[in-house]
C-alpha cells in the first residue's frame, strides 16, 4: 500500500467496478500544490482475465492515445491563469463511443485575489468504451490550485488507465482510424487549397493577356 509523504496531505479514494471484481484508486495531493499521485489496490481474484490486465499512469496525458484519439485538450495561458493539458471535451466523431462513467468535483477553497475569486479544485472524470466498458477505464484528475505568491490559477492533469490486452487493442484500432481521417482530411485540404492557387494564376495569366490586346 502506497502511504503519504511529506509533499502530499490528503488522499481522496474511489472504489470503481472492472470486470467481476473492483479497484481502488487513490489521489494523493497537497493542498497547495497542482501535483498529484495516485495509488492502485484492486481486487481481481475471480476474474480469468487478470493476468492480460495493463495499467498506466500519465502525467503528460498527451502521451496517452486514448486521450490523443478520444478527446480534445484546452492550454492557455495568462497573467491569472496557467492551464496545460486540460480535459476539454470529446471529439465529436466518438460522442457515441466513449463513455463518461464518472464526473465529480471536490472544492477544497475559495482565494479572492484583487476582484476575482478563484475555486481551488480537485476534479475527476472517468471514461471508458461503450464497446468494452467493463474492460477499460480512463480516470482522469484534474487539479486547480491557487499560487498566492504568483496570484494565478495553476491547473495540471494527470491520468491512469486500466485495460485488458483486448480494450488496448480496440484502442489502437481507433487510433489508427483517426490517423488515417486526419490524413485524407489533410490531403483533401492540400488539393482544395492548391485548386484555389492555380484558379487565381489563372485568372491572372488572363488579365495579362486581356490588357495585352
Amino acid at each position: 500500500m502506497l502511504s503519504m509523504g511529506r509533499s502530499f496531505n490528503r488522499n481522496y479514494r474511489l472504489r470503481l467496478p472492472f470486470i467481476e471484481g473492483f479497484y481502488d484508486i487513490g489521489l494523493f495531493y497537497n493542498i497547495k500544490s497542482p501535483f498529484l499521485l495516485f495509488s492502485l489496490e484492486g481486487d481481481t481474484s475471480s476474474s480469468q482475465l487478470k493476468h492480460s490486465v495493463k495499467i498506466n499512469m500519465y502525467k503528460n496525458v498527451e502521451s496517452s492515445r486514448f486521450s490523443e484519439t478520444f478527446w480534445n485538450l484546452n492550454n492557455y495561458k495568462s497573467y491569472n491563469l496557467d492551464i496545460i493539458n486540460q480535459f476539454k471535451e470529446i471529439k465529436d466523431d466518438y460522442l457515441n463511443d466513449v463513455n463518461f462513467i464518472l464526473n465529480e468535483t471536490l472544492t477544497l477553497s475559495k482565494i479572492r485575489v484583487d476582484d476575482n475569486v478563484f475555486l481551488d479544485q480537485l476534479m475527476i472524470y472517468g471514461l471508458t468504451l461503450s464497446t468494452c466498458e467493463n474492460e477499460i477505464i480512463f480516470l482522469i484528475a484534474e487539479r486547480q490550485n491557487i499560487s498566492s505568491k504568483l496570484r494565478k490559477k495553476i491547473v495540471r492533469t494527470s491520468a491512469i488507465q486500466i485495460a485488458t490486452t483486448n480494450a488496448l487493442k480496440m484502442v489502437d484500432e481507433y487510433f489508427e482510424e483517426s490517423c488515417k481521417s486526419r490524413n485524407n482530411k489533410d490531403i483533401r485540404e492540400y488539393l482544395s487549397n492548391n485548386d484555389r492557387i492555380n484558379f487565381t494564376k489563372l485568372e491572372e495569366e488572363n488579365k495579362c493577356q486581356i490588357q495585352k490586346k
